[in-house]
């Protein structure tokens, strides 16, 4: 069996625009385990996702992220991917021209070596599968990549991409954002069909009602572009129930922003 997957980021720090967001982030994940991280708008939660996977504009000033003791901040953005580093975004991308299945099918290709190409036939069994549990309309394959998809169908689509591609570690930033309960049902699905000893995920999220269909092995929270606190699903739980300010008054935190959204 092949090694756990292991991200591990050591005190991390993060500008955009010469503005630190990012201001010492620690955290380790495994295979096997579920995190998540929530926080108020603006602490640096989206921030952490986009530096991990190489968005150009985030300067990393210091510290460093470890994928499978590889240096991840030495990669490019595809090296990352092909390294098996996942995110889900906030807001996917609509690219017209680029059905579905041809961006799903090249994405898996890219990942392994010329003349071990997934087969046309394989593909069509595992996507048509991994629709079927998304409960996606077998014409968003060949519909252009999230071209005039409504929020929950692109929430679908980023799922749908996670269970094809099966990364090692994956990011998923605010997925059950815009989700009716239906919808979130689904997509939590999709997640939960991925756990096991070779994935481990960092789930950022608002919202205990994902964390109520997809249970986290350990929540933290975000605040002042670092974790200030973590435990357990109860943490989350306690969140939901009587908000921030208790984290706040027990740090002594007057500002738990960092000026930026995310």
């Amino acid at each position: 069996m092949a090694n756990k997957p292991n991200l591990k980021i050591k005190d991390l720090h993060v500008a955009i625009d010469e503005k630190e967001i990012l201001k010492g982030v620690n955290l380790e994940i495994n295979g096997g385990e579920i995190h998540a991280i929530m926080g108020p708008n603006g602490t640096g939660k989206s921030t952490l996702a986009s530096a991990l996977m190489g968005h150009p504009r985030y300067e990393v000033s210091k510290g460093e992220a470890l994928l499978d003791q590889a240096d991840l901040l030495d990669m490019d953005v595809d090296e990352r991917a092909r390294a098996g580093l996942f995110l889900a975004m906030q807001y996917p991308s609509e690219v017209s021209g680029v059905t579905n299945s041809d961006f799903l099918r090249s994405a898996i290709n890219a990942k392994r070596d010329e003349g071990n190409e997934i087969s046309l036939m394989k593909f069509i069994r595992e996507m048509d599968k991994k629709m079927e549990l998304l409960e996606m309309d077998e014409k968003f394959a060949t519909r252009y990549l999230n071209e005039g998809f409504s929020g929950g169908e692109k929430k679908r689509n980023e799922i749908l991409q996670l269970m094809m591609l099966n990364p090692r570690i994956a990011i998923l930033d605010e997925i059950d954002s815009g989700l009716d309960i239906d919808a979130l049902k689904v997509v939590a699905a999709g997640v939960n069909a991925m756990r096991g000893d070779e994935f481990g995920a960092l789930i950022i999220t608002h919202y205990q009602r994902l964390l109520n269909y997809i249970k986290p092995d350990f929540v933290h929270v975000f605040m002042q572009g670092r974790i200030v606190k973590s435990g357990g699903p109860e943490l989350a739980e306690r969140l939901e129930a009587e908000g921030y300010d208790w984290v706040k008054e027990e740090l002594g935190i007057e500002d738990e922003t960092v000026g930026q959204q995310g």
